[in-house]
């Protein structure tokens, strides 16, 4: 009589902890379902270049990516050129509207053209290649732009 009682607590025991945990599953499937749960949607937006050229601000969309770049390196550079991940370089050519030369303490916004048709997230390199005007050394600056394709 006592071996009975001691497996219908214990059967009890573990019928109890078995609804619960499939409650639990339940919920955390009704959360995914509907999208709570999605990474894309808690995706930390940031751009970050290496000392001496700040990223002030970066959107990405479907026809490219655009970068605002300022110039903290405490002297004048020429030649700028950006770089990000697959797409093109910014377009610096004869006539141009873009601007290719960066004052200390300037800014600049760079369009990239790129096709992100299909992409939700894009999270990539970015290179900001450019020459020292006193100098006349070239130098790549690298980092990396992480954010949603609006």
């Amino acid at each position: 009589m006592m071996i009975t009682r001691k497996s219908q607590a214990a059967l009890e025991f573990l019928m109890t902890y078995g609804w619960a945990i499939l409650v639990v599953l339940v919920a955390i499937g009704a959360l995914a379902y509907f999208g709570v749960l999605s990474p894309d949607k808690f995706l930390p937006a940031k751009c970050t270049l290496q000392a001496g050229i700040a990223c002030l601000d970066h959107k990405a969309t479907a026809t490219g990516v655009t970068v605002r770049i300022t110039n903290s390196l405490g002297f004048d550079i020429d030649t700028v050129s950006v770089r990000a991940g697959d797409c093109g370089d910014y377009p610096i050519t004869v006539g141009s509207t873009g601007q290719a030369t960066l004052a200390n303490g300037a800014s600049f916004t760079y369009v990239i053209p790129c096709s992100l048709l299909g992409v939700t997230k894009y999270n990539k390199q970015v290179n900001v290649s450019y020459r020292v005007t006193e100098t006349t050394i070239t130098h790549n600056n690298v980092g990396q732009i992480t954010t949603r394709v609006e």
